[in-house]
């Protein structure tokens, strides 16, 4: 395990469970897609950190998720920058980026996964996870494509969960909030939170460490301050940046989702659809297992 020895974690830690340094990792979802203030994203993770310390201290907050990142990233990519910060929170919220790509493995999700909670809860920090809404429900995907979409997070979130409570993570249920029931929740392009549903996000996050006894400041606000973008601004922006952030995924993203609607439709015809699930579920179980 890279880092200090146990003397040194002591000092680290704030005194009365206090969390002043505060690093975020993942994809897009945390970097703050969907959550734009000026030419830069905000995100949930940037609201919460304003509403840690109490007594109005600064937080040292950093954020080193970025759009596309895939769970066998963290490690190589992410946790070493993380690691050097010396966080007393650090926030790991990825996978949905794993489930779109043609070479989607959970074992692999798993021991990535598994690798960078016990870095940094070994290293001190206070972990908060979150298990994802499917991709394929929130676009209103046809089922050949949603199918194979939800089948495949439903592992990740299997997963998630078990090394959540394996690493003492504070998890938030993030696929049950109410995306599809308060369309106001959810961006222009339906796949990331809006700027209220980020600080939702940040609101469910703060509840929680709040009921694991932590001393915090004062609740991040429901909405926030700026107005909501008009359509004429989401339009604007899914013409020009959303079609670049398509495009760019394109290029292994869209043959995979092909390649999944035709493996599904052949398995409708052959009644196998449910066997799928199965394996996949089962995969999820044996990937766990291997960890001991």
């Amino acid at each position: 395990m890279l880092g200090t020895g146990p003397d040194r974690l002591a000092e680290d830690r704030s005194p009365a469970g206090e969390l002043t340094r505060f690093v975020a990792l993942g994809d897009s979802l945390t970097e703050g897609v969907g959550d734009a203030v000026g030419e830069a994203w905000r995100g949930w993770a940037a609201v919460l950190a304003r509403s840690l310390a109490p007594g109005g201290r600064d937080v040292e907050f950093t954020n080193l998720a970025y759009s596309g990142a895939l769970s066998s990233e963290l490690t190589i990519r992410q946790l070493p920058g993380a690691l050097a910060l010396r966080p007393q929170l650090a926030a790991v919220v990825v996978g949905g980026n794993d489930t779109l790509r043609a070479g989607f493995d959970i074992r692999r999700t798993t021991l990535e996964l598994d690798a960078t909670l016990g870095e940094l809860s070994g290293h001190g920090a206070v972990l908060l996870t979150a298990c994802l809404p499917d991709p394929g429900t929130l676009l209103r995907l046809p089922a050949p494509l949603a199918r194979p979409l939800a089948r495949r997070m439903r592992a990740v979130n299997t997963v998630v969960h078990a090394l959540s409570a394996r690493h003492r993570a504070i998890h938030l249920h993030l696929a049950e909030l109410p995306w599809l029931e308060e369309r106001r929740l959810l961006s222009v392009d339906r796949l990331h939170p809006s700027a209220e549903g980020h600080h939702l996000i940040a609101r469910r996050f703060h509840a929680l460490l709040a009921e694991a006894g932590h001393p915090l400041g004062p609740p991040p606000a429901t909405a926030p301050a700026e107005p909501p973008p008009n359509l004429a601004a989401d339009l604007w922006w899914m013409a020009t940046q959303g079609t670049r952030w398509v495009v760019a995924r394109s290029t292994d993203l869209l043959p995979g989702l092909l390649a999944l609607a035709a493996a599904e439709s052949a398995a409708r015809l052959r009644g196998a659809s449910s066997r799928h699930d199965e394996q996949m579920a089962r995969a999820a179980a044996q990937a766990l297992a291997s960890l001991g």
